[in-house]
């Protein structure tokens, strides 16, 4: 199955399936990704889009939400480039048949949450991503320059490494060259070269206990990146969404949207007190890294499991509208969100850094482009404003897309490029060696590199990766390639980025919360 592409994607987000659709006008599209087509990240999104439609809402204030919310570490010019470009490219998912719910009057319903000053979130219901999947799938497959490779994971980048020729890490002095795949239902390894590749692989936060994330957001994309001598920074940010539901054993934790939140429920302890306005003027619609960080004092401070939400002041039937699916969802396990609080804890959501790009999504690498949630672009800084990652990824795909189309004449493919190289590993890996490793990472993250760290916490989380990166990379040496394997390497390559970025950040700032480095809640 070697192949040849003008246009690589790696990953069927939005980032990628957009990315897809824009440059098959050009050439021959290849996408790949590890599981089914819609099994991503981004089906997962329930709050929506942001983006400025209606006054008294303003492009002013849509960047100046950004950048406060980002902690002061927003690259200016990236966000006005992103408010800006917004309602371009809201025009273009409308085109491509996504449906946005709108009011009687025909004016699109927009949703606030938290750190938003104004209503800015176009939405489908509760379950937007999902509206995604369902429209860009749909084109992506009917289209005829694209082929869809599923249940395909992507092993490494190939680059002048697989060539033996040395590498350096200057300023694009490295090129890719495609990328080496492991077909899961053949067990074949397979090369695929191309002139343009862009990582759209999401997230990682697969790698902590409580996600919201499903089992593939192991982050395969940073840690190929990475490997291949990518720039990757800010990892250290992780956002942890405050409200999962709490469902012990479960995971990953059900999303319950920060839209209810900007309808008027109200986070709680679980004798029924608010508690948020301790924390922050904005009370339940703070940032995200104020709630999650406010929640994670609480549940310790008091001993409790979880906090709650409380909904039951609301209007039951426009309730239950707006909210169809955490309705459906809650009352599967016994809640009546009319009449009961929900219970929610933080759960790992999003990683605000990742592999480092230009206004192009070009990474470091050569013909290499990254856009989603694998890339760090410089618009969320140390903390995610709720909404922007949809935003980010459609903007970011049509800029890279554009810029890979414009420069497609100046690719060649690479000959020469050796097959995958797996003599002498043919011992059967233990499974159970791969299972435990995978809950001793999970564990180390959740403990030690969480909402809350220390230089102590921090420590101890490397000292501990470091037995599991010799364990596994022995294992790796010795044995045949499968995705759990490999997944499991991505995760402690991502595990170390994010504790060495994490020490080397020597403040409190944003999403990043060091004990020894205090950090005070707003007035």
């Amino acid at each position: 199955m070697n192949k040849n592409c003008d246009f690589l994607v790696l990953g069927s987000g939005l980032a990628g399936l957009s990315f897809a659709l824009q440059v098959a006008e050009y050439g021959k599209v290849i996408l790949i990704t590890k599981a089914e087509l819609e099994e991503t990240n981004t089906r997962y999104a329930q709050g929506g889009i942001a983006s400025v439609t209606y006054e008294p809402d303003n492009i002013e204030k849509h960047v100046e939400d950004t950048i406060e919310a980002g902690d002061g570490l927003c690259d200016i010019d990236v966000v006005n480039m992103v408010v800006e470009e917004a309602s371009v490219q809201i025009k273009a998912l409308i085109n491509w048949g996504i449906n946005f719910d709108k009011l009687q009057n025909g004016q699109y319903d927009l949703n606030k949450e938290g750190g938003h000053t104004e209503n800015r979130i176009l939405h489908h219901q509760d379950n937007t991503g999902t509206e995604i999947m369902r429209a860009l799938s749909k084109l992506v497959r009917e289209n005829p320059d694209i082929e869809v490779l599923e249940q395909c994971f992507a092993l490494d980048l190939i680059t002048q490494h697989q060539l033996g020729r040395p590498v350096f890490r200057g300023k694009r002095d490295i090129e890719c060259y495609g990328v080496y795949v492991l077909h899961r239902k053949t067990n074949s390894i397979h090369t695929i070269l191309a002139k343009k590749t862009l990582l759209a692989t999401g997230g990682n936060g697969y790698i902590y206990q409580t996600t919201t994330n499903p089992s593939i957001a192991t982050g395969d994309g940073i840690a190929m990146a990475y490997r291949a001598k990518a720039y990757v920074e800010q990892t250290e940010f992780v956002q942890f969404h405050p409200t999962g539901l709490y469902h012990p054993g479960v995971r990953p934790s059900y999303l319950i949207t920060e839209a209810i939140r900007g309808y008027g429920a109200i986070l709680k302890t679980i004798d029924g007190k608010e508690f948020m306005h301790k924390y922050d003027r904005r009370g339940s619609l703070a940032p995200r890294d104020i709630v999650a960080r406010a929640i994670d004092a609480e549940l310790k401070t008091r001993g409790d499991d979880f906090v709650c939400l409380d909904c039951t002041h609301l209007e039951p039937e426009g309730l239950k509208k707006h909210f169809p699916n955490i309705n459906k969802k809650c009352l599967s396990v016994g809640i009546d969100i009319t009449k009961d609080f929900i219970p929610v804890i933080p759960s790992a959501h999003y990683i605000c850094g990742g592999v480092s790009t230009d206004a192009n999504g070009l990474t470091s690498i050569l013909n290499l482009y990254a856009a989603g949630e694998v890339a760090c672009t410089g618009l969320h800084g140390a903390n995610r404003l709720a909404s922007n990652s949809l935003l980010e990824a459609v903007v970011f795909a049509h800029r890279a897309a554009r810029h890979a189309s414009f420069s497609l004449a100046e690719s060649e493919f690479k000959t020469g490029i050796p097959d995958w190289n797996d003599e002498g590993t043919s011992l059967p890996e233990e499974m159970i060696l791969i299972t435990q490793s995978t809950k001793e990472l999970q564990q180390i993250m959740s403990n030690y590199v969480g909402i809350v760290r220390s230089n102590l916490r921090l420590k101890r989380a490397l000292d501990r990766l470091e037995i599991l990166y010799r364990e596994t990379e022995n294992l790796y040496n010795r044995s045949t390639v499968s995705v759990k394997l490999c997944e499991l390497r991505n995760a402690i390559n991502v595990a170390y980025l994010i504790i060495r970025q994490a020490q080397e950040r020597r403040e409190s700032r944003g999403l990043h919360y060091n004990l020894d480095y205090p950090h005070k809640y707003p007035e």
